[in-house]
């Protein structure tokens, strides 16, 4: 009994050291999130000022979004974007409004930020083919259904159902 509960004093810092890594961007010397993040991440002072703002100002469309609520039960999300970028800095608060709007449990998705060379903590974004950020990945059964890149082409609710009712197949932008 007690060396089983040793194992678990020593493997839980190692647990909690995997996810949410902040470091220093050796661009702005400002700190910057790295690997596997969970949302509680967002919550440091570094990124909640950014994060809260673009959050809160969102707005989803209700129409669509009542639609994909059905439709997502069965979709899993990797996120992958930068907290350095512009761009994820906007899209991904409000990517996730949108799921919290309809529900969308928070353990269907999987988010890694990844440097500026578009490598995380790790390898775990080398194998997903990742150009921009952030990038939002819909898979089904584990195959991949589309991706919004950068930006959404028409809205997020818009290309998340067209990719996810399989009429659009990716969104480059």
């Amino acid at each position: 009994m007690k060396i089983f509960l040793l194992s678990i004093l020593i493997a839980s810092p190692l647990f909690a050291q995997q996810y949410n890594t902040i470091v220093k961007d050796e661009k702005t010397g400002k700190p910057m999130l790295i690997g596997f993040t969970t949302r509680e991440a967002f919550n440091d002072t570094s990124f909640s000022w950014w994060w809260n703002s673009a959050y809160n100002m969102y707005e989803a469309d209700s129409v669509t979004a009542a639609v994909l609520k059905e439709k997502l039960k069965d979709i899993d999300i990797t996120v992958v974007m930068g907290s350095w970028c512009s761009d994820s800095r906007r899209e991904v608060p409000h990517f996730y409004k949108l799921l919290d709007e309809i529900g969308y449990p928070a353990d269907k998705i999987t988010l890694i930020n990844v440097d500026r060379e578009k490598h995380g903590k790790g390898d775990e974004a080398d194998s997903l083919n990742i150009n921009f950020v952030p990038t939002f990945i819909f898979y089904k059964e584990g195959k991949e259904l589309g991706r919004i890149i950068e930006m959404p082409y028409e809205t997020l609710e818009k290309d998340i159902q067209e990719i996810i009712t399989g009429k659009n197949e990716e969104q480059n932008n």
